[in-house]
Parts: C-alpha cells; structure tokens; sequence
C-alpha cells in the first residue's frame, strides 16, 4: 500500500521541484505580473483586448530591451548607467542623420545607431576592465559626456525628423495586427536566452559569482564583461529606435530609462552585484515595471510618484535578495522535508548505540 501511494507523491513532488528549479529567482516577479494583470483587468476591463494588450507590450518593447541587455552587465557584477542617455543620443542622431542625408535607407541608419551603441558600451567595458574604474563612475560619466553632447549640439531643442519609414519598427504592425516591436522583444528574448545557455552564457554568470574563481578556471573575465558592455550598449540603441519611432524626437527621449532597467532587472530576481538570475526574469520585471505605471495612471496617482515608487521597489527587492531563502527554498525543493543534515527537531535522528544503528 505505501509503494502504491508513495509513486504518485513522488512523481508530484518531482514535477513541482522540476517547476520551481525552472523558474528559479525570477519567480515572484512571474507572481506579481499575474497579480498586476488581475488588478489591470479589475480595474480596465477593456485591459485584454487584442489591439489595447498589443499597445501595451509595445509601450513595454523598449524597457524591455533594456532590461535584457542590463542583464547581461549586471549579473557579471558590473553596472550600465549609460543606456538612458544612449537611448537619447541614439534618436537625435537619427534625426541629424535625416536631416543631412534625407534618402538614407532606414536599415542603414538603424545598423549605424546599434554599432554606434556598441562602440559607446565597448569604451565602458574597456574603462571598467582595463583600468579598473568602477563600472558605476564610468557610466554614470558617460552618461553625463553623451547628455552634454547632446545638449551642446541641438541647444536643447533637436531639430528634424524621423521618416515614416525609420518610425516603422516603434509605431506600426507586421501583417496588419502585430506590432514590429513585440516582434523586436521576442527576436531579442530568444537570442539572450540562447545566449545565456551557451558557453559564454555560463562565463558571464561564473565571473559574477567569483571572478578570482573564473579567472583561476581559464575564463578571460575581462573579454567576457566587456561584451557584455557592448551587447548593452547595442540594445540600448536598439532601443532607441523603438522610442523614436514610438514618441518621435526629444532631447529627454531616454531620461530616466536606466533606472527604470536597473529597477526591472533588480524586480525580476536579478542579484545586484552579480552571479544569479535570469534574462527571461529580468524582461519580466520590465513588464511587471510597465504593467504597475499603467495601474497606477488608471487609478488616477500622479505620475511625479513613479521614481518614488521604484526606490521602493529596489530597497525592497535588494532586501529580500539579501536575506537568507535556502531554507525554504530547501523544503520547498524537497517537498517540505528538512535537507540532509538540517537541525529541525522534528525530524532530528534518534540516539543511537555504539555501532551507530538506533537503540532497542
């Protein structure tokens, strides 16, 4: 009878350990974004049309891209401060580039901006590596270098505009219903998930970790993170050309946009300072991040609130990363059973004789 009832319980157990090891650390923020569209469809009934969900991942699309690609500096044990202002710079240059060179094709100027973000994300990587500036001063210096840049060469007010055709990928849809951007976010969500399960994958989370440990083990940590610097800085320009297509030209284009990524990474289960986490959990936050902007607009809270309310989040979520889990994390995997060596006294060993079986 006991091996009859006990199959079935552990095949359950089984699949819900299976469960919880694929979700991993992002899985409050799966939790939160379910609750968050619970309350959206309570309190916007119309939430979940096709046409409303769509503008709404479209919205989402560029936060998205900058989460996925701050991901990828942050779980190396490193910062991006630079995105906002990259995403900003990215769509006054398109509009410069217009200006002068009106027939230039749209695919042209989109590959100039990403490598011209890459480039601006290699000099980062190269700083913070190389002669070992803290990643923090640096971006948050360049950062400053690319919004003075920006503000000396339009005055504030850049001019020209973006073609029908460039705005394409931010504000128009593929087939006549699909937004191009949500094709972007999945394009994108797939090829660093890949990525993240490759070799390189591996590295960048183990250099984050211990990078003494990565080094010792033959990984080029320098190589690796520098990467990880240019692939954020590339799809931060990627992303600009969403949010110039989707809002048009302004010199604030980007503002704000790199704490917006680093609360969405750190929502998503994201470790600050590296070596823990998920790409698919930090697009999540983001998200969960728009999904909690748009909430809250629709209850009438004024949006001056919304840097309020990321300070929270990320003490709060920087808090519960810091605590201890791996206790209930433990039973939770092993089906509420104290792991082997646990000192609950429920389930603490009886005495035992001088062979060590258990007395009479």
């Amino acid at each position: 009878m006991s091996t009859v009832t006990a199959t079935p319980v552990r095949a359950t157990e089984g699949r819900r350990s299976r469960l919880t090891q694929a979700l991993g650390t992002a899985l409050p923020v799966y939790a939160l974004l379910l609750l968050l569209f619970g309350a959206l469809a309570i309190t916007d009934p119309g939430f979940f049309e096709a046409d409303r969900f769509l503008a709404f991942v479209r919205r989402a699309a560029p936060l998205v891209l900058l989460a996925a690609g701050q991901y990828l500096v942050i779980v190396s044990g490193h910062f991006d401060l630079s995105v906002g202002a990259i995403v900003t710079a990215g769509v006054v240059v398109a509009a410069e580039i217009y200006q002068d060179f009106p027939g230039a094709h749209w695919l042209v100027v989109t590959l100039a901006l990403v490598a011209a973000g890459g480039l601006v994300g290699l000099v980062n990587g190269l700083v913070s590596t190389v002669l070992r500036v803290p990643s923090f001063i640096t971006t948050l210096g360049m950062m400053l270098i690319l919004q003075g840049g920006v503000f000396y060469w339009t005055g504030g007010s850049p001019t020209g505009s973006l073609p029908e055709e460039f705005r394409a990928m931010g504000r128009n849809d593929v087939f006549g219903w699909l937004p191009w951007a949500v094709l972007v976010c999945a394009a994108a969500g797939v090829g660093v998930a890949l990525l993240m399960r490759s070799r390189f994958g591996r590295t960048l989370i183990a250099t984050g970790d211990s990078d003494r440990t990565a080094e010792l083990s033959g990984v080029s940590v320098h190589r690796v993170r520098v990467i990880a610097f240019v692939l954020s800085g590339a799809a931060a320009a990627l992303a600009a050309v969403l949010v110039g297509g989707y809002s048009g030209i302004s010199a604030q284009a980007g503002s704000g946009m790199e704490f917006e990524a680093i609360t969405a990474v750190v929502l998503g289960g994201v470790l600050l300072g590296g070596g823990r986490g998920s790409v698919l959990g930090a697009m999540a936050g983001a998200f969960a991040l728009t999904a909690l902007f748009t909430l809250l607009n629709l209850r009438g809270v004024s949006g001056a609130l919304e840097p309020t309310v990321q300070g929270v989040i990320v003490i709060a979520a920087v808090a519960v990363g810091a605590a201890n889990w791996s206790r209930p994390r433990a039973r939770l995997l092993t089906g509420n059973r104290p792991p082997p060596g646990s000192a609950d006294p429920t389930h603490a060993p009886g005495p035992t004789d001088s062979t060590g079986g258990p007395t009479a």
